[in-house]
């Protein structure tokens, strides 16, 4: 691991502290990771439907740095979880998920919303033209240059709104977008690693109105993971965590009860 690496894993161990260990005859932990132009907030109704069904959750602060650098952090937050876990990633995200879940025998499930679930080799850019239907190009901001050298792309604030959240209130939207994290132009084109998802059962979620990943792409995808259920909302935009939370939450929680079986 890089220096950086090795910070962002002590931090999500400590975050994991104060959330506490996990008891006997507790449900699966939801671990929720979000992708690119979005940050943990964007879970928050998620979050609501699955507490308030009794189920522990933890939203990962995704650094959107790079494939094998934001898998290492969600790893590390991983080992400091006791008894089975339910790791859900959004978009981006779901490469993410892919990978970190390696190597720990406790991660039960995996579900994709609106997400990447890439084969070893394959990137995100790769995914997102796989298909035709993306309009996310034209829409980003001019990318900010990192002291690396490297770039930060945002998607621009007036476009974010009909590009990323079509379906949600116009005034939330804005807020979204004043908000968003930035991605480094170098995870979307970082090669992926060995797939979890080929060992762990998958669900996947999705709106057939999404702007980002063509949906096309992600039946595809669902389809290549042996996807335990598929659910397509109708009308719902790249975002559909937030706004339609319980049909999110809804197959989170199916794949959970497969997890206590």
């Amino acid at each position: 691991m890089s220096r950086y690496t090795h910070i962002l894993a002590a931090l999500a161990a400590s975050a994991l502290a104060l959330a506490g260990p996990a008891f006997a005859g507790q449900k699966p932990t939801v671990v929720l990771v979000h992708g690119a132009f979005a940050e943990s907030n964007s879970w928050n109704g998620v979050v609501r439907e699955l507490e308030k069904d009794g189920y522990p959750v933890v939203g990962a602060a995704n650094p959107l740095r790079s494939v094998k650098g934001d898998a290492d952090y969600v790893s590390a937050i991983l080992s400091g979880i006791k008894g089975p876990i339910v790791l859900v990633g959004h978009s981006y995200g779901g490469s993410v998920i892919s990978s970190a879940a390696n190597g720990h025998e406790n991660v039960k499930a995996l579900v994709f919303v609106a997400a990447f679930a890439p084969e070893a080799g394959e990137t995100a850019i790769d995914l997102t033209g796989k298909f035709p239907g993306s309009t996310l190009g034209p829409t980003l901001a001019p990318p900010v240059t990192l002291p690396n050298g490297g770039h930060d792309l945002y998607i621009d604030q007036n476009k974010f709104p009909d590009q990323f959240a079509a379906d949600v209130p116009l005034v939330e939207a804005r807020l979204m977008a004043a908000g968003q994290r930035p991605v480094a132009e170098a995870a979307l084109k970082e090669p992926a690693g060995a797939p979890a998802w080929k060992k762990i059962p998958s669900w996947f979620v999705y709106g057939d109105a999404d702007k980002n990943i063509p949906p096309a792409a992600m039946s595809w995808m669902a389809e290549r993971a042996k996807s335990k259920e598929t659910v397509v909302v109708k009308g719902a935009s790249h975002v559909l965590m937030v706004s339609h939370p319980e049909a999110v939450s809804h197959l989170i929680e199916k794949a959970a009860a497969s997890a206590e079986k």
